[in-house]
């Protein structure tokens, strides 16, 4: 991916040397393709029955389907080698920098879309940090993986989990990080235009559809990662091999892969994110059209 460092984003929150606890849209169209405002109330009004589903201001915040996280699969934590001493470099300053230009990139690419609606899009905070961190949410720890918290509406990762994801689940490289980054700001947009709360809603009045709603939510952010990705190439900054470690790192999170390499079984009924194929296949979707339109999983067979 071509980037050059900046100055930090007034979007980035760095918190690695505090530690942490260890533990626990208006119909209008969006964008060049238009359409996730007008998907937000034709397909989710339609597919999970009525609601505001522009959300309800600045107060509150989206629905977790499983808890307040979102569960990429865990790691290990961050080892103490992997800390500075004090006065020392920084050795996951590029790492940094790159964060701070992909969180930058990637809510600059939305803004103008709700723009183009006549709407403002508010931006969420990506907050780095080590071992564990307190949150709107309540505490989480780095076992935890990237995840979007609704309450404060801010994205949180551990940049150790960038290795594994390079080294355990075999999706290296930078877009593959982007991707993540830009999956989880998929859940601020489904937030700030209420897709959450509707499947709350909507969870809370059939328990029994709670995983099928929560795969599709899922499916929906990483489209909604795809569509991003689409503007990467459009804008030339998207570099030869960049699109195939996305859809590596789409892949490598889905839940039958998941579950294979950690119990050598596949059960279908426990997905909460959806499968490897699905899960590539949605985000490709995303790239392929540049059109939110286009991440209609609600209605679609997922």
């Amino acid at each position: 991916m071509k980037w050059r460092p900046g100055g930090r984003s007034g979007s980035l929150d760095d918190r690695r040397s505090s530690g942490g606890p260890r533990g626990g849209l208006g119909g209008l169209p969006l964008g060049r393709g238009g359409g996730l405002a007008g998907l937000l109330i034709f397909v989710v009004v339609a597919v999970l029955g009525g609601g505001n589903v522009l959300g309800g201001g600045d107060g509150g915040g989206g629905v977790a389907i499983d808890d307040p996280f979102e569960r990429f699969p865990a790691g290990p934590a961050a080892q103490g080698s992997d800390r500075e001493v004090a006065g020392s470099p920084d050795p996951e300053e590029k790492l940094v920098d790159f964060m701070s230009f992909v969180i930058d990139d990637i809510q600059s690419f939305w803004e103008r879309d709700f723009a183009a609606a006549g709407r403002s899009y508010p931006r969420t905070t990506l907050v780095l940090f080590r071992s564990g961190v307190r949150t709107g949410c309540g505490a989480a720890s780095s076992a935890t993986g990237p995840f979007y918290c609704p309450e404060d509406r801010k994205v949180y990762v551990d940049l150790g989990f960038f290795r594994d994801l390079s080294d355990r689940f075999r999706a290296p490289g930078d877009f593959a990080q982007a991707y993540v980054v830009a999956h989880e700001v998929g859940h601020h947009i489904q937030t700030v235009t209420g897709v959450s709360q509707s499947v709350g809603r909507a969870t809370s009045q059939d328990p029994g559809r709670r995983n099928d709603l929560s795969i599709r939510q899922e499916l929906q952010a990483d489209c909604l990662a795809g569509v991003w990705a689409h503007s990467t190439y459009e804008r030339g900054i998207l570099e030869s091999g960049d699109l195939d470690e996305g859809l590596d790192a789409a892949s490598a999170v889905g839940d039958d892969r998941i579950q294979r390499e950690s119990t050598g079984q596949v059960n279908p009924e426990t997905w909460t994110h959806g499968s490897s194929e699905q899960r590539k296949s949605w985000f490709r979707r995303g790239f392929d059209s540049g059109d939110a339109e286009r991440c209609d999983t609600f209605a679609a067979a997922a």
